[in-house]
């Protein structure tokens, strides 16, 4: 079921509305600029050793509200499988890279964010490390809207680095086959980035989201779409015409996601 979850900022509906025609300066050529492209941005926290439930506290009791309080779209909130992880991996949304900054800005100092952020303090820093890329959704993407659903599902996070100048190509690909064979094996195409440039890694990077009903439906799926004729045709001309891989030597990765309790996309 797919609807506005209440209080949702407007900065995400906005680009839900844009998206059926997304700038991608992959795709199209065309720079994209920050002052009118809307954006979303990938961050990834790794929590000091001992402190990843104090952070997630403070997400879920303060940080969220104040985002949005600020103008950011919360979109979705995950952590990998596994009992000792320290690693928290979100989306926001924006308007624009230029609102982007004005809402951290204005986050930052907030009087209410400082005294949250003192007090998690007063036995030593929570995080120890920040990643951080700007992302715009390719011209392929499904409409990125918030979905919760009724049935446990896995969420999967796969990066994959062009090989030197088939970012296009492999945008290509995506683009006339890969997703519809995805979707026929059973995979939910949740969205699907390249970055925005002016970053490292922008001119090669393809990043984006699916989901599986569990982590075995997800290792049949795959095994199935490997094997579909469909795929290995498409894969094999699409090699063909770029003179080699798609991919560069060991560039493609992949990591499993669940929701926090406070994630609006679950």
């Amino acid at each position: 079921m797919k609807s506005r979850v209440p209080g949702l900022p407007l900065a995400l509906l906005f680009l839900c509305a844009v998206h059926a025609n997304p700038l991608s300066a992959a795709d199209t050529g065309t720079p994209a600029t920050p002052e009118s492209t809307p954006i979303y941005e990938l961050r990834i926290y790794y929590a000091h050793p001992g402190k990843f439930p104090e952070l997630l506290t403070r997400f879920r009791e303060h940080t969220v509200k104040l985002f949005e309080k600020h103008g950011m779209a919360n979109v979705g909130y995950f952590v990998p499988p596994g009992e000792n992880n320290d690693k928290l991996v979100y989306f926001l949304a924006y308007p624009s890279r230029a609102a982007r900054d004005a809402s951290w800005q204005a986050f930052l100092n907030d009087p209410v964010w400082k005294e949250v952020y003192a007090k998690s303090h007063e036995n030593g820093p929570l995080v120890k490390q920040v990643e951080s890329k700007f992302l715009i959704p390719t011209d392929y993407s499904p409409a990125f809207t918030i979905e919760k659903s009724k049935l446990p599902r896995v969420f999967e996070m796969r990066t994959y680095i062009a090989s030197e100048g088939n970012l296009s190509a492999l945008n290509a690909r995506f683009r006339n086959h890969t997703v519809k064979l995805f979707e026929k094996h059973g995979m939910t195409n949740i969205v699907y980035f390249n970055l925005m440039p002016g970053q490292p890694g922008a001119e090669n990077t393809l990043l984006y989201l699916i989901s599986h009903p569990s982590e075995e439906a997800r290792h049949a799926a795959f095994k199935a779409f490997a094997a579909d004729p469909d795929w290995q045709a498409a894969r094999a001309d699409s090699e063909k015409q770029a003179g080699g891989s798609l991919t560069a030597k060991g560039g493609v990765q992949f990591e499993f996601l669940y929701p926090t309790d406070f994630s609006p996309l679950k």
